[in-house]
């Protein structure tokens, strides 16, 4: 297939061109580099400089590379962000999704649109969540993924496409940078190598469903291989709390970790896990990394340098 990953010289993104080329498909990224690096990607990828809020540029970049398969996986993800800035946000995630559909359509391609699970089931939940669930979102950026998916699901009843949504857990591994201010997996096992202390924001219980970036990889190569449209969570099903995480990078990286405590932080989820039954059930897709196996693989990376390839 010719295969177009939007956010491709990102974390997830730069693993799922990996997957897609490592079965022989023709791959491309269109990534406006804001946090992307080139040099993630494999040099057999045909890289584009774009956004997906510029409808002109998007277009530009579809009708050269004729695909028959978007990954849409450019997005703003910080939840904080989107509470500081949420017209911005809706920019890149409601309107770059948007823009992206009506490139789809002109080129007659299908989409599969990276959205959100962690944010988007609400704190009323039941838990794990399942794909039924009514969103209820607590933040700017889990209700412009939702917004994004009504697009989507307009688009397969107004032009009869075949568009399909994967809703993320939290995703961590290899290339999520240690640095940054999302993604506490690589964030703690940084501090862990730095034997300094990570910051835990609230008290510690809140959960998450972390699924490692191999397996979501493995979920998108699933879902492109089902012509039908569906909306899919991609996570483990498994609640984790920030403090257990803490002993699992403790007991992986031989390290003792003791957290500092700070406030919790506005828009943020008390617990979150996902039921992943639909896709084990349609899409024969589970995840197949445990916590201390992908935290090992993650901490290796951080140990050796964070290098992008």
């Amino acid at each position: 297939m010719r295969i177009l990953v939007t956010g491709g010289a990102g974390f997830i993104g730069s693993h799922l061109t990996d997957a897609f080329l490592a079965r022989g498909d023709e791959v491309a990224v269109l990534d406006d580099l804001s946090s992307g690096r080139l040099t993630r990607l494999d040099p057999r990828v045909a890289a584009h400089r774009a956004s997906v809020a510029d409808p002109g540029a998007m277009a530009a970049v579809i009708a050269q590379v004729r695909p028959q398969l978007i990954c849409h996986l450019a997005a703003q993800i910080d939840v904080r962000a989107s509470v500081a800035d949420p017209a911005g946000d809706a920019q890149t995630n409601v309107i770059g999704t948007i823009n992206v559909l009506e490139a789809a359509r002109a080129a007659g391609a299908r989409v599969l649109f990276a959205s959100t699970g962690g944010a988007l089931y609400g704190k009323d939940a039941v838990i794990p969540s399942d794909e039924d669930q009514r969103p209820e979102p607590e933040a700017p950026y889990g209700t412009a993924k939702y917004c994004a998916e009504q697009y989507i699901g307009l688009s397969n009843r107004l032009h009869g496409t075949a568009h399909s949504v994967l809703r993320l857990g939290n995703v961590y591994g290899p290339r999520q940078d240690p640095a940054g201010e999302a993604g506490v997996v690589a964030i703690f096992c940084g501090k862990a190598m730095r034997e300094e202390r990570p910051v835990i924001y609230g008290d510690g219980t809140q959960t998450r469903d972390y699924v490692y970036v191999g397996d979501v990889a493995a979920a998108f190569l699933a879902a492109a291989g089902s012509s039908a449209a569906g909306v899919w969570n991609v996570g483990t099903g498994i609640e984790t709390s920030i403090l257990t995480l803490a002993d699992v990078i403790g007991q992986v990286t031989g390290r003792s970790i003791e957290p500092e405590f700070g406030p919790a932080r506005p828009g943020e989820l008390r617990r979150s896990a996902l039921d992943v039954a639909r896709a084990a059930g349609q899409l024969g897709w589970k995840a197949a990394t445990s916590l201390s196996e992908g935290v090992a693989s993650t901490y290796a990376w951080v140990r050796d340098g964070g290098p992008d390839r």
